[in-house]
């Protein structure tokens, strides 16, 4: 079971690892954090009462860690402004749910 545990790990990691378009990568297979937005967004999307804002929790938290991680070490200077401008949007959310 461990042997393929790693064989799956290391075929996502090269699944991962590229980008479109090669020279200058804009987009990119799905890495963990988008993931788990998207399984949040999914959960939100598919349900309802607590387990809606549990999607809903999960979607931004995996948001803003991707956000956070482009911002600070993406592959390029588009994806770092990609990064900084979701994290700016997901502020923005934050302070309007508590105003």
């Amino acid at each position: 079971m461990g042997a393929r545990l790693d064989l799956l790990i290391s075929r996502y990691r090269r699944l991962t690892a590229g980008g479109w378009p090669s020279s200058f990568p804009v987009a990119q297979f799905p890495n963990p954090p988008l993931l788990v937005t998207i399984v949040g967004w999914l959960t939100a999307a598919l349900a309802s009462g607590d387990v809606h804002r549990f999607g809903r929790a999960l979607f931004l938290l995996g948001l803003a860690v991707w956000a956070w991680e482009e911002l600070a070490a993406g592959v390029n200077w588009f994806r770092r402004l990609i990064g900084a401008g979701v994290f700016i949007w997901l502020i923005a959310q934050v302070a309007a749910a508590l105003a």
